[in-house]
């Protein structure tokens, strides 16, 4: 365990039951959707890697053309 993750978990010990839990909830929904990111990246790595791969060979096709933002 990390001296601040120490500390901070000695300040939430001191403060009424009912706080903690909501402390807790709060870091347990924090890991899940950290859990729930990391799945989603790992997921998409491949589909990014042959769009990526699309974009240059569109690119090197000359089928890209440059804009500026005022004409999107």
């Amino acid at each position: 365990m990390t001296q601040l993750l120490e500390k901070a978990l000695i300040e939430v010990y001191k403060l009424p039951p009912e706080k903690q839990d909501t402390i807790a909830a709060l870091i347990l929904e924090e890991l899940d959707d950290e859990g729930r990111w990391d799945a989603a990246f790992s997921e998409s790595h491949d589909k990014l890697a042959k769009l990526a791969l699309k974009v240059r060979t569109d690119i090197k096709a000359g089928r890209i053309k440059k804009m500026g933002i005022d004409e999107l």
